[in-house]
């Protein structure tokens, strides 16, 4: 079945070269931390994806980012060592299953935005398909070129777009290797995060045990007002019964407000007990969702960005840093099974 293009693109240049070059967001949310990171050694990335024909046009979608693990540099050359791409290739499996390597990203500190004979010579000896991809960016000046691998040459492509979609293989890849590629920065906010969610926590159950007492109180006093329409209507002529209903009814509400007395103040005690929230209870009432020790929550049915941050931390501030986190750009474009990490 032939690929269908991406419904959510955006546009960077001029895209009429072929082949159209597709980049998930992810993917370049990645490279872009990737090159945030890079100071005077060279790094760079594998890129991850497949080809195709799309509407007679050829295509390449770019779904997934790998860190080269070692690039060899001798002053301006560097070379891509066959152990790194035996290590690549597992890695591709591991994380991305049968999808293949479409080429590699290079981020070279003060070299100039060209490819050079060595650049050349490395793509041609470890991506030599029609239509492999090369990017070479510049750490300083935040720039970015694009080549296609054709007629024997790396061919500058003027333009590319950038896709949303779920992508739940580059996400856990970035997810699980955040420590090692460092590109996910956090801020401790452990005990803010505690403090505020105990604070949350005592709120529901103070706002449950109202809401408890109420209905016992309002469940009496109807009760009460159809024992005295009853009463009432069979022995309103009698007034010697009346006398007697009176005085019924005059012990029938003592022993109800002395119910009542003794329910709420039942419910003030199991309210007491309830407030006493300490760390387990927090960890119980966010469930197996949250990995405190991880940083990683995993979405859950009906969750929003903003029920999520309302959840862990008590309040709102934290969206924008979930967002920004984990690269996206529509914070309602999250899903069942997600992990996300939180800051």
């Amino acid at each position: 079945m032939e690929k269908q293009f991406p419904k959510n693109v955006r546009q960077i240049g001029n895209v009429s070269d072929s082949p159209k070059i597709y980049v998930e967001d992810y993917v370049d949310t990645f490279l872009n931390q990737l090159c945030d990171k890079t100071e005077e050694e060279p790094q760079g990335a594998f890129l991850i994806g497949e080809k195709g024909m799309t509407d007679g046009q050829d295509c390449v979608y770019i779904s997934g980012a790998l860190k080269i693990s070692d690039i060899k540099r001798e002053g301006n050359k560097v070379d891509l060592p066959e152990e790194t791409m035996e290590k690549a290739m597992k890695e591709c499996k591991e994380y991305f299953g049968n999808k293949a390597l479409l080429g590699w990203c290079l981020i070279f500190p003060g070299h100039a935005m060209a490819v050079d004979e060595q650049m050349a010579s490395v793509h041609e000896k470890q991506f030599p398909e029609e239509n492999s991809i090369f990017v070479i960016k510049d750490p300083k000046e935040k720039e970015e070129l694009f080549f296609a691998y054709k007629y024997k040459d790396l061919m500058q492509i003027n333009g590319h777009y950038v896709y949303y979609e779920k992508n739940p293989d580059m996400q856990n890849y970035m997810i699980s290797t955040r420590k090692e590629n460092k590109v996910t920065p956090s801020e401790p906010v452990a005990d803010r995060a505690a403090k505020d969610f105990r604070n949350l926590v005592r709120e529901k159950l103070e706002k449950s045990d109202q809401k408890q007492n109420n209905k016992v109180l309002y469940a009496a006093s109807t009760l009460l007002l159809v024992v005295i329409l009853v009463i009432g209507v069979t022995m309103v002529n009698n007034y010697d019964k009346i006398k007697a209903v009176q005085t019924s009814i005059e012990k029938l509400s003592a022993s109800v407000a002395g119910e009542g007395t003794t329910k709420t103040d039942e419910k003030v005690t199991a309210g007491e007990e309830k407030n006493a929230v300490n760390e387990e209870d927090i960890q119980e009432a966010v469930g197996s969702a949250y990995d405190a020790e991880e940083g990683i929550y995993t979405v859950q049915k009906g969750d929003t960005l903003a029920s999520i941050s309302k959840k862990i931390y008590g309040d709102l501030s934290q969206v924008n840093a979930i967002k920004k986190m984990n690269g996206l750009s529509n914070g309602n474009l999250i899903y069942i099974g997600q992990k996300l990490l939180l800051p």
